[in-house]
């Protein structure tokens, strides 16, 4: 297992992406400050999109010294997707998400500059009975895996996938893209609406190279404490190494 383990020279406290689904930028802003520097990495998706003033809160996160990934999943006309990634770039953000088919992949590659581009491979809230459903007649890891190998040809920097599929990636494709994985809990847990979760530790073990955590932080009774408790779960899932 340890040669599944992430090699790339990323700083331990950052492999942490909080996400922040929250439905006001005043309550993003509060668990920031709240978390102070326990959590290096912010997500910011389609709920904080909707609530306000986005692209200021990122500015905001920015000056703050902070990382940002934007997960907004942009699926459209190629041409379209193109220009909304270049547009992203000029705003000083280090992660994005697409979807879409190869011609969608490359126009956001073609456009990203210095931002990091991944192809989203399949949500952590679908199982096989929810891709049967949408028409797929594949199994899920063959779906992740086609979608990984396109992703790497055509030239994103990484992908978005469950733990669960991770060791399939790397024994497959090497170290050549970056992992990141959604769905974490601290523990075993499967009471809400992600099916394919894993723990950080197992996240790690797997392969992947950032973690995504979200509801396990935000609801927790010490928002900070928590954040530093998995803080501590990924240098052990990393062996103590960075």
């Amino acid at each position: 297992m340890t040669a599944l383990l992430s090699t790339k020279p990323i700083p331990v406290r950052e492999r942490l992406i909080m996400a922040l689904d929250l439905p006001s930028i005043e309550e993003a802003k509060a668990l920031v400050e709240t978390l102070g520097d326990s959590v290096v990495f912010y997500k910011v998706g389609m709920e904080l999109f909707m609530a306000g003033d986005y692209f200021g809160f990122i500015e905001w996160l920015k000056q703050r010294g902070n990382k940002v990934f934007v997960d907004l999943k942009f699926f459209d006309v190629p041409a379209t997707v193109g220009r909304a990634i270049k547009a992203l770039s000029l705003k000083g953000v280090d992660l994005a998400t697409i979807h879409g088919n190869d011609a969608i992949m490359q126009a956001a590659v073609e456009a990203k500059g210095d931002l990091k581009v991944l192809a989203v491979t399949a949500l952590t809230s679908l199982d096989r009975g929810d891709l049967d459903d949408l028409g797929f007649q594949c199994d899920v890891r063959d779906l992740v895996l086609s979608r990984a190998r396109r992703a790497l040809q055509i030239g994103c920097d990484g992908i978005v996938s469950s733990g669960l599929e991770a060791p399939m990636i790397r024994t497959e494709l090497g170290d050549k893209l970056l992992i990141i994985t959604p769905g974490i809990r601290p523990v075993d847990n499967r009471e809400d609406d992600q099916k394919r979760v894993v723990d950080v530790a197992t996240a790690f073990q797997n392969g992947a190279d950032y973690i995504v955590a979200g509801r396990p932080i935000r609801d927790a009774e010490n928002p900070k404490a928590m954040a530093e408790t998995m803080q501590r779960q990924i240098l052990a899932g990393l062996g103590n190494v960075s």
